[in-house]
């Protein structure tokens, strides 16, 4: 929060490959658990600036028209990393996982120095010729730069160098800020977190036809072609309506998975290592699950429909609006705010899923987590506004007006 705004997007970004580097280089020669745990600290660390400031550049930096598409990339390059580093997994020992995280690192300091700075950022600085060369660069050279130049110009100085807190009580300036956070809190209440981490244990649980390295493979693959799916229609279907077919989805995948675990069929060999279950759900008696039962797909199915609603919506477009809606002066402040109530829940929930489940049961937090995309789907249609082809200045302008629709 505090680095967003006082060094400014990319050179945040460029930052945090110092801890990055320095924590899989402790990882990779690491001689005892006290060197694992640093260079994970390390590297979390990393991940909080990126997470944080990555969005907000993206969004600062793009023409309007392309901002859906763009604004997705993070989220697709992060997918796209979580498959490579689980198939480089097959190959590689640890050690030299550890060694191939410092490439990304490397290639993010080089293509980022021939970057320029964000364009508002500069202006807010007071820093207005590098701003209009930084616009010119980002536009081409041939594009004619005034009129965006000027309207940013505009909203920049209209507004004071710091957010009171008087100021931070108005609706204008408050609201984006809320509905922002309700987002991320909302995400990460799907379940997505803690599903993703007991995946192969869920699979254990829930006896799936296949076995549960290709099922977390297979489920890795959906989660790639949907966020590629989203980026390409987000700018063309809009934010919202991607956010009602993903919050529709992820309900129903919730409440199958909820169901087939407690009327469907249970494994034949618990697996107690796995630390999910030890005890029949629900207190019902369950057919045996055989190695043929094609029952058994469900749960791979369900999770897959859940992926793919999550990764074509309520992940990619959280992301992108949180750095849309929020206005310029608590931008910075703001987007690590964000970032900081996701992953409390999402860290919250992790710890919390065994507790639930070894208490009431693998039904309990599915049923629970459908519950909550119902939510998603009312909090969608009421409090989250529609920003396609709209230039952030216009979206800071809706809220300022206090309509409830661009629509005049």
């Amino acid at each position: 929060m505090v680095l967003n705004d006082l060094l400014g997007r990319k050179l945040s970004i460029m930052f945090s490959a110092v801890p990055s580097a320095a924590g899989y280089a402790l990882m990779a020669g690491a001689h005892g658990l006290w060197m694992l745990l640093l260079g994970r600290t390390l590297t979390g660390f990393a991940g909080g600036l990126t997470a944080a400031c990555i969005p907000v550049y993206v969004s600062e930096i793009a023409p309007a028209g392309v901002r859906g598409a763009l604004g997705a990339t993070p989220q697709l390059m992060a997918v796209f990393g979580s498959l490579s580093l689980y198939a480089l997994g097959l190959l590689l020992p640890w050690r030299w996982l550890a060694v191939a995280g410092e490439g990304p690192v490397l290639v993010m300091i080089l293509l980022l120095s021939f970057m320029p700075n964000s364009p508002r950022f500069l202006l807010s600085r007071g820093r207005d010729s590098e701003a209009l060369q930084a616009l010119a660069w980002l536009r081409g050279a041939d594009a004619d730069i005034r009129w965006e130049f000027e309207q940013i110009q505009d909203n920049v100085r209209r507004q004071s160098s710091h957010l009171s807190w008087a100021e931070a009580r108005d609706p204008h300036m408050y609201r984006p800020i809320v509905i922002a956070l309700l987002m991320r809190f909302l995400q990460q209440l799907t379940g997505i977190t803690p599903i993703l981490v007991y995946l192969q244990s869920i699979f254990d649980s829930t006896a799936v036809l296949l076995p549960p390295e290709d099922d977390a493979a297979i489920v890795g693959a959906v989660r790639l072609l949907s966020v590629l799916i989203a980026a390409l229609t987000m700018d063309l279907a809009g934010r919202k309506a991607l956010l009602f077919v993903s919050a529709a989805s992820m309900f129903a995948a919730n409440l199958t998975l909820g169901l087939y675990v407690h009327f469907g069929p249970k494994p034949l060999a618990p697996n107690s290592t796995m630390g999910l279950e030890s005890v029949p759900l629900g207190g019902t008696e369950q057919p045996l699950a055989t190695p043929t039962s094609y029952l058994t797909l469900v749960p791979l199915l369900a999770t897959m429909l859940f992926i793919m609603g999550y990764a074509m919506g309520w992940g990619p477009i959280t992301w992108l609006l949180m750095s849309e809606i929020l206005p310029l002066r608590a931008r910075g402040v703001a987007s690590g705010l964000c970032v900081l109530v996701s992953w409390l829940t999402a860290f919250a929930l992790t710890k919390s899923f065994l507790l639930v489940v070894n208490a009431f049961g693998l039904q309990a937090p599915f049923f629970f987590f459908a519950a909550v995309c119902s939510v998603n789907l009312a909090f969608t249609g009421c409090c989250v506004p529609e920003t396609k082809g709209r230039s952030l200045e216009q979206i800071e302008s809706f809220f300022r007006s206090g309509r409830r629709s661009f629509l005049r």
